[in-house]
């Protein structure tokens, strides 16, 4: 392609709202430009670069046994509401009326479609198990659009489907999706990990996140520095044992705690340590009150709680609840004298405690030397606890490390919640009718090409690894005024095309000090420079990423493209 030819309109300056370093480049290089909050166009730079990952995901996708078709952006709302997801979704569901009044989402994602239109195909065992994906621009009503492609309300994910007749057959399907994810990117070069993660309002129970390593990720992992253990930090297991204290139990004692709310501010006045008192939280489950307690040093878990309980929602009692119920205010609330109904769950570390301090369920006051079952009941002792670096790995090997990361794919095994809600049954070989267990599999394809960026650049501009390059090579004619250069580089540019050999070719009659640092801006991973030796048939070859330079002659030139792009 010639850049006369193409839409590249690089920017010398930072764009004052571009955050991070994906976002930044991928402006200034002139491979995207934003046309609202969230929403961006790819140019042809860009859009190249987004059917290089979509090329890798179909081949990996098609060595996996997983066919690829097309639906519909926009979805029926009766949908949406036969799964309950309508009203689950809130805010970040696209909603729309038609002309006639009827109801549409744009779609986030697919399950209600996909499990409706296999419900209505697929009637007989001898069709499953059956996998599905497609490629697709999605939509969701961010509050806070931010760090560009990272987190946009349009964006090009690869969803996939899977329908079995056997929780044995999801595996199957699960370790295949597993292996193929691990492929692509690892083709996409970059530095990730499979993490253990908890499946939100996707819903299903095992779940792996791809997480992209990178500061500006908003996902912490929490990993072993021994072991190939990685999880979301919301899933990570506390695996530690808590002996039992042998401490004589004294007296409870009730003392005034003035203006004490958090746990550090009456550690300190008490001149207690933190790990001796109570962290103490109501927590509306589902449709009942839980006091949750923890060890002072350590921070509850939502998710944790959620799935300890079996529940489907959990939030934090608001401030009024709170002083309603324990008649005191949230930094004082505490396990003794709890009143009837509300159900009391502890981490298990408060089960080796003796003679804690806690919130005396009146404000301003605390009660020394508190012991579980004989000051107050816990209902149930669960892991409730976010991991802390340093803390024994779950898997016993080694310790705990926190790195950032940005999701660019997950796994899940949906179950059966979609085929039920959506009547997806198949006639087993007795001849009476299953509901089928599905699984689902996404990738951000858009989210991949940020979080490539994030990962290869310098400050001069995008490295591009050679399977998701827009070209794999950048022509430059250093003065195309000048005949033998001019002559020199179209020769080269047939020649690359015929050979197969991508190429950007910039013609244009710019300075050649602006043409070498939009190449360097823009980042494709081999540099051709027609200039003063052109006349005697030379070219300077250069490696992006390495800096390395070769002089080579015009009758080598295909060869040693063909050694440095292998």
């Amino acid at each position: 392609m010639r850049h006369s030819q193409t839409l590249i309109p690089t920017l010398k300056e930072i764009p004052a709202d571009a955050d991070i370093k994906s976002h930044q480049l991928l402006l200034r290089a002139g491979y995207i430009r934003q046309t609202a909050s969230g929403v961006y166009s790819f140019l042809p730079l860009g859009n190249k670069v987004l059917q290089k990952v979509e090329a890798i995901v179909r081949e990996e996708m098609d060595k996996a046994g997983v066919a690829e078709m097309l639906m519909p952006a926009l979805q029926a709302a009766e949908l949406w509401k036969k799964t309950g997801r309508w009203y689950k979704m809130g805010g970040e569901l696209m909603r729309l009326h038609d002309r006639h009044d009827r109801e549409f989402a744009l779609g986030p994602t697919h399950e209600e479609v996909i499990t409706t239109l296999i419900a209505d195909e697929v009637k007989s065992y001898k069709r499953l198990p059956l996998s599905i994906y497609q490629i697709q621009t999605k939509f969701r009503d961010e509050q806070r659009p931010r760090f560009g492609l990272l987190r946009g309300r349009e964006f090009i994910m690869k969803d996939g489907y899977s329908f079995h007749a056997t929780a044995e057959s999801l595996d199957e399907a699960y370790e295949n999706m597993y292996q193929a994810y691990t492929k692509i990117f690892t083709r996409c070069n970059l530095n990730f990990r499979p993490v253990i993660a908890d499946s939100g309002a996707m819903g299903g129970k095992d779940t792996h996140e791809f997480m992209a390593l990178s500061e500006v990720g908003e996902d912490t992992i929490a990993y072993s520095d021994q072991s190939d253990f990685a999880a979301n930090i919301e899933m990570a297991e506390v695996n530690i044992t808590y002996p039992p204290s042998e401490e004589p139990l004294k007296e409870l004692e009730l003392i005034d705690t003035p203006g004490q709310k958090t746990m550090v501010e009456v550690s300190a006045f008490l001149q207690l340590p933190l790990e001796q008192g109570v962290k103490s939280l109501l927590f509306k489950v589902d449709e009942r009150f839980v006091l949750v307690l923890a060890r002072g040093d350590r921070d509850i878990n939502d998710i944790k709680l959620r799935h300890a309980l079996g529940a489907k929602e959990v939030e934090l009692a608001s401030v009024e609840e709170t002083k309603e119920l324990l008649q005191a205010e949230v930094g004082s609330i505490g396990p003794v004298n709890v009143p009837e109904g509300i159900e009391v769950v502890a981490d298990h570390a408060i089960a080796a405690m003796r003679n804690l301090y806690c919130g005396a369920n009146q404000t301003d006051k605390h009660y020394l030397n508190a012991n579980a079952d004989r000051d107050f009941h816990v209902d149930g002792y669960y892991d409730l606890c976010f991991i802390k670096e340093g803390d024994p790995s779950p898997d016993g090997k080694g310790t705990i490390q926190f790195a950032k990361g940005i999701e660019v794919g997950q796994v899940f095994k949906l179950g059966q919640f979609y085929a039920e809600k959506l009547g997806a049954q198949y006639l087993n070989e007795q001849g009476k009718q299953e509901i089928m267990t599905m699984g689902c599999y996404g990738i951000g394809i858009s989210r991949t090409v940020a979080a490539i960026v994030e990962q290869h650049h310098d400050e001069d501009g995008i490295i591009w690894p050679m399977e998701v390059a827009p070209y794999l090579t950048h022509l430059i004619a250093v003065n195309p005024k000048k005949e033998e250069q001019s002559a020199l580089a179209e020769q080269i540019y047939v020649e690359l095309q015929e050979a197969n050999i991508s190429v950007l070719y910039d013609d244009r009659q710019e300075r050649p000090g602006l043409k070498f640092k939009d190449s360097d801006l823009i980042g494709l991973p081999v540099r051709i420079t027609v200039g003063k030796a052109a006349s005697e048939g030379y070219v300077e070859c250069k490696l992006r990423e390495s800096g390395e330079q070769f002089d080579v002659h015009i009758s080598e030139l295909q060869d040693k493209l063909k050694e440095l792009l292998s």
